[in-house]
């Protein structure tokens, strides 16, 4: 017994902040519970580091027996017993998690739980999410949010800054996107007009006819063709999920370089049959 004692006690248990270790509830107290990491002593799991939630009784959260890794949090102490957190664990997997699901895109459903002048909050896998007011779908009254569910994309997210950022108003556009295809023809409005394009509003969304789809022949100012408010048709040439882009074109409607510039109203009054004819001769060169 004195030899095992000697030994135990010449043994070194250099455990570092940050580092995860496996250990096994063995007891619990009123404070937290006390964990075997095959140290010295017990490591100390406060309770408030036992998990993403508030935890009102922690034995039947984390039963005696249990085994999991824990993250140390503070160096040992006089007598050899180190702080650790299972929370702590649980909030890096939980990062690493939505910064996949970020990476694949897509939407999901968060519940508001709170507000304040920027915008509201919501509970994200135990990490607070924040919508600013201008990617709400309702900005004004905030309050009539709370406990409401709302489908979200992620807008910025950074597990060095601690910053979820989410976005109503991406994932509503993303929603109207997929109902959308490429060869499509769309009725909107011209919404502004810029050096680049004409940005056209349809259906809930809005997308850009860039100034090079707007006629096979030279445009020098696009105002000479179309101004802000005026009815438009287009049609759909490409969609861009990803960055949240719908690319329009008038030129594939032209039966010759130069008739949207001279005839527009005509155009527009046939743009049905025109784009039927657009979408057939894409799919002939599509065969060739």
């Amino acid at each position: 017994m004195e030899d095992f004692e000697k030994a135990l006690s010449s043994q070194e248990f250099d455990f570092q902040v940050g580092q995860t270790v496996k250990g096994k509830i063995a007891s619990h107290s009123n404070e937290g519970a006390f964990v075997d990491i095959g140290g010295k002593a017990a490591a100390f799991l406060p309770t408030n580091e036992a998990s993403l939630k508030k935890v009102i009784d922690l034995s039947a959260t984390l039963q005696v027996g249990d085994e999991m890794e824990f993250v140390v949090i503070r160096d040992q102490n006089a007598d050899g017993q180190v702080t650790i957190s299972l929370r702590r664990r649980l909030l890096d997997e939980a990062w690493e998690r939505l910064t996949e699901q970020a990476d694949a895109g897509g939407s999901f459903d968060v519940k508001i739980n709170g507000s304040n002048r920027g915008g509201v909050t919501a509970n994200v896998e135990g990490l607070k999410g924040f919508i600013p007011r201008s990617h709400l779908l309702e900005k004004e009254n905030l309050e009539a949010l709370m406990g409401q569910t709302v489908t979200v994309k992620f807008l910025e997210i950074s597990k060095e800054n601690k910053k979820l950022v989410l976005s109503e108003r991406l994932a509503g556009q993303s929603a109207r996107m997929a109902e959308l295809e490429e060869g499509q023809l769309i009725s909107g409005t011209v919404a502004s007009l810029k050096p680049f394009g004409v940005f056209v509003a349809f259906g809930g969304t809005t997308g850009l006819l860039h100034i090079k789809q707007i006629s096979d022949k030279y445009l020098k100012s696009i105002d000479t063709v179309f101004t802000p408010g005026q009815a438009i048709k287009a049609m759909i040439v490409n969609i861009d999920e990803g960055r949240g882009r719908i690319s329009l074109s008038t030129k594939v409607l032209e039966s010759y370089p130069g008739e949207i510039l001279e005839k527009a109203e005509e155009v527009m009054a046939s743009a049905e049959e025109r784009a039927e004819r657009a979408r057939k001769k894409i799919e002939a060169e599509e065969q060739v």
